[in-house]
């Protein structure tokens, strides 16, 4: 099930990174707006690294200095990596880690196209890899960052573990997420969709909290935003959270499993006039307020 899950994940952002989606479309800058970025920094950094898949700005948590090593989990388009590459300065370096090829493809080439000023990015680099799994050696990063990525990780503890595991004593995490406020419905927490769409995948805030703790961190904290989640729907065709692609048609017309079935049973996109829309939990988020059961969280925590 797990890999099955991890497939659709995959699948579904590779679908976000063919697509046209930047910051020059309104509603895909409303979103990276509305939950922390300012018009500044959105145009800092080449418009393709932005596709409205934020849930936060970790980089306004993180305190960022000048020489400190930054880890990115599930990097994307290289938003938070370019962000931070700029805070830590030359001496600095910016890495960024992401699972689907077509995201590592298209960071690097944002990475050539460089900030406002043309200037290619020297100090950043991106791995395809699973968070997971990380690439880099023990006590090797200053600050974990992450952006409503976490949720959809298959295994939370691994992640965790392998957080602690790479940070440098003292160092510390920064990150954006999705946590539950309550657990779902029944008919949200068995949909594949609505886990790929950020919610049904996420932790809640306690268990968020504990798995961090587990995991050996200190001082940890999962504190509600208080954003509106419902800014996706500013995205044409995007309804739910973190739904803003064309969706990919094994992840809306794969049989679902037991674990999968939605009440209803059925997944509206399939061969008909909602094959084109995103990859969104259309229509069952529909159904609810997403902001009854989940939040925009800042998560902090430190490697004593």
């Amino acid at each position: 099930m797990q890999r099955k899950i991890t497939d659709i994940v995959k699948e579904r952002y590779g679908a976000v990174a063919a697509s046209g989606l930047s910051s020059e479309h309104d509603g895909v800058r409303a979103v990276a707006e509305a939950f922390g970025y300012t018009p500044e920094e959105l145009a800092s950094i080449p418009a393709d690294a932005n596709m409205g898949l934020s849930c936060g700005n970790p980089i306004a948590l993180a305190g960022l200095r000048e020489g400190e090593v930054v880890l990115d989990l599930g990097s994307g388009g290289g938003l938070d990596v370019f962000l931070a590459a700029a805070r830590v300065g030359p001496t600095g370096r910016a890495i960024g880690i992401d699972m689907t090829p077509e995201m590592v493809e298209r960071a690097r080439r944002n990475a050539q196209k460089g900030d406002a000023d043309g200037r290619p990015y020297t100090n950043v680099e991106f791995h395809l890899a699973s968070i997971e799994k990380l690439p880099l050696p023990d006590a090797s990063v200053d600050v974990i960052i992450s952006n409503c990525v976490i949720n959809l990780a298959a295994d939370k503890t691994a992640v965790f573990r392998e957080m602690f595991r790479v940070l440098k004593p003292g160092g510390r995490v920064a990150v954006s997420d999705i946590a539950l406020r309550k657990p779902l419905p029944a008919e949200l927490e068995k949909d594949i969709q609505a886990y790929v769409g950020c919610v049904a995948g996420a932790l809640l805030v306690g268990d968020y909290e504990r798995g961090l703790r587990g995991a050996g961190f200190d001082a940890v904290q999962v504190l509600d935003a208080h954003a509106d989640l419902n800014a996706y729907k500013s995205i044409d065709g995007g309804s739910g959270c973190c739904a803003s692609a064309p969706a990919p048609a094994s992840a809306c017309c794969a049989p679902p499993s037991d674990a999968q079935a939605t009440a209803s049973g059925s997944y509206s996109c399939c061969g008909g006039p909602d094959a084109q829309k995103s990859l969104s939990v259309v229509p069952v988020l529909d159904q609810y307020d997403i902001n009854d059961y989940a939040a925009s969280v800042k998560v902090l925590a430190v490697k004593a």
